[in-house]
């Protein structure tokens, strides 16, 4: 089969746009093209759509059925009971009369209520908002000398993956682009059995023992007498904790950095948070963490831009995960390891490598590329695949083996623990997601949900009854690496390497550019500004003083207060580039191009779609009304568009105000008839300008740009022709946003 580049399928995507039948753009609802009036012929089940995947149909023990992906879901043309009895009716209840009395012999009813009163399980206590997508990850075999594990060691080797992003304090209803830290998941279905990484977005966390999660998240977390707020930190319980519990103070510092409010999941970091332990062949042994490298870069949303998207779209984070892949502008990341001596101490540098809240800096110990990650598939089912897809760090291949990281150590109980309330018992590792792709003889029998039919009479070591299967076996077996426990006595304490709790977040805070600084300034200032108690004020910007007196200044002044002096000598640094977001420039695949036009000034439009869809990004006709606008299939509307949904805005027109432009219907018209333009072309202007992003105009679009006083402003491009206009745009658009368009006021 052919290959096809992501731009090629991007351009497959968003061209033939006269086509009744292909969408313009992602995010077409199901493979099929509904009709008008209710379809009455029977048809057997839609196939999913080309951008779907399923879980393997393998068996509950990890056989290969070949069966079709298929399998898994409904079966026939045909209304049926749960027991495929053929229905007539799902309508009308089972009565006595038309107008009597429910009879309790209505099988049907009793069936149909009491499965849809049981349809929702627990929530995740923590991650419960989340987006999953199937994926392949492909090995470049250069961790080859350092692992025994198959999937990293051998090159070229292809293994099926799911990956779960998610953010950690709200619940399932709540909003993507909160403040937060993000989950970054990943199951690899290796043949060696299934190995879990379970990171996150930033590498630290907030504790150092995991005996204080409960702690961190109950503080984090609503108020528990109001439930609010939802989803965020900016309260007294948090900024309470993170201000006493000082070891917090690193991971605090990462969440109010731009690191908090992601652009997209496709454009965040991972971490593994914890140093874990690689095996090779010879049984030679290193200390490592793990990171996931965006190919797109690491980028973030500016602050208004993400409290927008909350109410505007709560679901920006998921949705453009799933339209990227159904594009084809597959997300890809390249896993990385940084890799250190296993020595007695195990530290590196002069870092503890089991503290949580320490990294190690890049330029210290750089990140060695050992494979790629592409997601291709989304789900078929949300339900089946990402909210019953179990992660647990204790799924381990042989090559990989954890570390006494007293964090680890809690979370190898902590996540096996909790699936068997959340997912009703101890039989979850069967739900066809998490189903190994490994032959599975595990002596484990009976339970809730039990999926397996087990033959045998001996699920016991040993036994003769049943040939004395199964057998342990030295042969490519999980291997404990015999690390020596230093004698000690039985306490509750942790190093003294651990006590350090400033060092690292002044680095963090030394290393961010001054447009990063500022935006820390805002981030801290707003969630303080959040906060009731005065005391509680005061005692983080004692913590603040400790970090940086120019952070604790500026914080100080925004609240009100007097800003304190440091209580500790403050520690020197050395700054850390490669924690800045901010300097370099990366590849557009997938970004979305606003484009205004109106019924007259189409000119070059046509092209510049073209040439946008070539580049590998999609655009998108935001129009005065819905439908065609000359020979264009519109995309957006005045009335449905906003700012955040575009990474760049092109102006082929200055519209007038269309006649839906009422400030009755759409608030967002509500501006004087005078304005240049139709009130909402300007807002999506303003809006664009205010968040850095770049913005072009050519023709009328050029002209309204001078009329608002933005033509020669940083990042606004004017020019004669569309192609010229695109092409200093997508040239601005590497950057990410036109950070020179505000200049920062600290250093």
């Amino acid at each position: 089969m052919e290959s096809r580049t992501p731009a090629e399928l991007i351009k497959d995507a968003v061209s033939a746009v006269t086509s009744e039948t292909k969408p313009d753009v992602p995010g077409k609802p199901g493979s099929g093209t509904p009709t008008v009036e209710e379809p009455t012929e029977p048809v057997g089940p839609l196939p999913p759509s080309q951008e779907q995947g399923q879980p393997d149909t393998r068996t509950p023990t990890g056989a290969e059925t070949g069966a079709p992906p298929t399998a898994f879901g409904q079966q026939g043309a045909y209304l049926t009971t749960a027991q495929g009895a053929r229905l007539r009716d799902t309508d009308h209840s089972l009565k006595a009369g038309p107008r009597g009395p429910l009879l309790m012999q209505d099988h049907h009813f009793r069936e149909k209520i009491t499965h849809f009163d049981h349809e929702r399980i627990p929530e995740r206590v923590v991650h419960a908002r989340g987006a999953g997508a199937h994926g392949v990850f492909t090995s470049y075999g250069t961790a080859s000398n350092l692992t025994r594990a198959g999937f990293l060691k051998d090159k070229g080797k292809e293994t099926d993956v799911f990956v779960r992003f998610s953010t950690v304090l709200g619940s399932r209803g709540s909003a993507d682009t909160v403040r937060d830290t993000r989950g970054f998941a990943t199951k690899f279905y290796t043949d060696e059995g299934t190995f879990d990484l379970v990171g996150n977005n930033m590498p630290v966390f907030f504790i150092q023992d995991a005996i204080k999660f409960p702690d961190i998240i109950h503080a984090a977390k609503w108020h528990p007498d109001r439930e609010i707020p939802q989803a965020q930190s900016a309260h007294d319980t948090f900024w309470d904790f993170v201000s006493l519990h000082t070891e917090a103070q690193h991971h605090t510092m990462w969440n109010m950095s731009d690191r908090g409010i992601a652009r997209s999941y496709r454009m965040m970091e991972g971490f593994g948070v914890h140093t874990f332990r690689l095996v090779n062949d010879a049984g030679e042994t290193v200390l490592v963490k793990f990171h996931w490298k965006p190919k797109l870069g690491v980028h973030s949303l500016v602050w208004e831009e993400a409290q927008i998207a909350s109410g505007v779209d709560p679901d920006f984070h998921r949705r453009d995960l799933y339209d990227s892949i159904e594009a084809g502008a597959y997300p890809e990341w390249e896993l990385g390891l940084q890799v250190f001596p296993d020595n007695p101490e195990e530290t590196f540098a002069g870092i503890d490598l089991l503290d949580p809240t320490k990294i190690v800096p890049e330029e210290l110990a750089p990140v060695q590329p050992v494979g790629k990650l592409v997601l291709n598939r989304t789900p078929t089912n949300f339900h089946a695949e990402v909210e019953q897809v179990a992660f647990h760090l204790g799924n381990l291949v042989p090559g990989i083996d954890v570390t006494n990281d007293p964090l680890l150590q809690g979370r190898l109980f902590s996540y096996l623990d909790t699936q068997l309330t959340r997912l009703a018992g101890p039989n979850f590792h069967q739900i066809p997601i998490n189903r190994p792709h490994a032959p599975v003889n595990d002596m484990l029998r009976d339970g809730f949900h039990q999926q397996a039919v087990h033959a045998g009479v001996a699920p016991y070591k040993p036994n003769s009854l049943d040939a004395g299967n199964p057998f342990p076996t030295e042969e490519n077996a999980f291997v404990d690496v015999p690390v020596v426990v230093t004698e000690a006595p039985k306490v509750r304490d942790l190093p003294v390497s651990f006590k350090d709790h400033w060092t690292q977040v002044r680095l963090f805070w030394q290393s961010m550019t001054p447009i990063e600084r500022e935006h820390i300034i805002r981030a801290y200032t707003f969630e303080l500004g959040k906060c009731y108690e005065q005391a509680i004020k005061e005692r983080q910007l004692q913590c603040l003083a400790n970090i940086d007196p120019v952070l604790c200044s500026e914080v100080a002044t925004g609240l009100g207060l007097p800003a304190p002096a440091p209580s500790i000598e403050l520690p020197e640094v050395t700054p850390s580039p490669a924690l800045s977001q901010i300097g370099q420039e990366w590849p557009g695949d997938g970004r979305l191009i606003g484009i205004v036009v109106d019924d007259t000034d189409l000119d070059g439009v046509a092209e510049v779609r073209e040439a946008i869809t070539a580049a590998g990004m999609v655009p998108l006709i935001i129009a005065p009304h819905g439908g065609k606008v000359g020979a264009l299939t519109v995309q957006r509307t005045f009335a449905t568009a906003r700012s955040i949904e575009f990474d760049a805005l092109l102006l082929a027109a200055a519209p007038v105000p269309a006649p839906d432009a009422v400030p009755a219907r759409d608030e967002k018209a509500g501006a004087p008839r005078t304005a240049a333009a139709d009130p909402r072309v300007n807002l999506l202007i303003d809006e664009c300008w205010r968040h850095a992003k770049a913005i072009g105009g050519w023709g009328p679009g050029a002209e309204l740009l001078q009329r608002i006083g933005l033509a020669d402003t940083p990042g606004v491009v004017t020019g004669d022709t569309a192609a010229g206009v695109l092409a200093t745009v997508q040239q601005l658009m590497a950057a990410h946003r036109v950070w020179e368009r505000f200049p920062a006021t600290v250093s």
